[in-house]
């Protein structure tokens, strides 16, 4: 059969294309039409401009021509003899491409949408998820102050789900739109300013305590060692961003500082952790999601205010440039294919 699916074919450069796909499925297999995908602006941007170098590498998963997305809900259509982890005519979330059918293998991430959960809010959901490694990996003390470095959707889910877990958060960006975002979305404490002005405005917020868990949500190497001036001793660093541009410096400043004063600096890229686990002290992909599903469903995650369009697939170029030149007018982009 035909389907519509957005390929990136070099610098700057994406199309609509049609490509033929398969539609019978195999024993493991899942096929969904898809409703609804949600544009990842930091992995999708950094491969469409090639910030990412791996987009020249022949083999490379983001490699030219890329077949771009990973954020999809759609109707399951056709399942496998063996599959068992949804049946026909469930709306179910998946990491699927932006396409207008896709097939997903049962051992990739396939989870039921709730009904109450609006499917377009269900795949903008896909940047909660990337959050949310942030509050797995931290050890998190209690009355715990949090900075988040980057308010963008990433950072902005991530403060929101630190303060579900009671702590006290502090949203830095220098965006002030971003900034008054984050504040709509419930996040009382925003800052902005140089890298010591951001500093000392923490210090004076904690009362000289500084944050015990700082959070890179941007992916930028100079971000992370403002974040770890801003860290209390004993305190924790999470890279939840993928930093990606060279950044030249000292790097005995960065290890002196986390030896002497004994911080501790984790990644926090989720493919490490499982697509399931039958042991509920093992986090997955999939219980990950389920725990933001819950969140949306109890209203304390806030995703609508975040998302600035929903546009045909056709517009993707429009999409892509909108996040790319005027991120305070797009901050979040839903692909509608069912005006593909």
């Amino acid at each position: 059969m035909e389907i519509k699916q957005v390929v990136v074919t070099g610098p700057n450069m994406v199309e609509l294309q049609t490509l033929s796909l398969n539609e019978e499925v195999g024993p493991d297999e899942v096929f969904i039409e898809t409703e609804f995908t949600f544009i990842s602006a930091g992995t999708e941007l950094a491969n469409y401009t090639a910030k990412d170098a791996g987009v020249f590498k022949p083999g490379n998963w983001n490699s030219y021509p890329w077949k771009s997305g990973y954020a999809n809900v759609g109707i399951v259509r056709k399942v496998g003899e063996n599959v068992t982890k949804v049946k026909a005519g469930q709306r179910v979330y998946t990491f699927g491409r932006h396409a207008s059918a896709i097939i997903v293998n049962q051992k990739e991430l396939i989870i039921e949408v709730p009904e109450d959960i609006d499917p377009a809010i269900a795949a903008s959901s896909r940047m909660a998820g990337v959050a949310a490694t942030s509050i797995i990996l931290s050890d998190v003390p209690h009355n715990a102050w949090v900075a988040v470095f980057g308010l963008g959707a990433v950072g902005n889910l991530a403060a929101q789900m630190f303060r579900n877990l009671g702590c006290k958060v502090i949203g830095v960006e220098p965006n002030e739109h971003r900034r008054r975002l984050a504040e709509a979305c419930g996040l009382p404490i925003t800052i902005g300013g140089s890298d010591e002005e951001v500093r000392e405005q923490i210090r004076a917020i904690t009362g000289g305590k500084l944050a015990h868990i700082t959070i890179d949500a941007v992916g930028h190497s100079g971000v992370v060692m403002q974040a770890l001036k801003s860290t209390a001793n004993f305190g924790q660093i999470v890279l939840l961003g993928s930093p990606r541009v060279p950044v030249e410096g000292n790097l005995t400043e960065l290890l002196s500082a986390m030896h002497v004063r004994w911080i501790t600096m984790r990644g926090g890229l989720e493919w490490c952790l499982p697509v399931y686990s039958e042991l509920p002290s093992i986090v997955s992909l999939y219980s990950k999601q389920q725990l933001v599903f819950d969140w949306i469903r109890q209203g304390k995650l806030e995703l609508a205010k975040q998302i600035s369009h929903t546009v045909k697939p056709s517009q993707i170029k429009a999409a892509y440039d909108g996040l790319l030149n005027e991120p305070e007018t797009f901050t979040g982009v839903v692909l509608d294919w069912k005006q593909s």
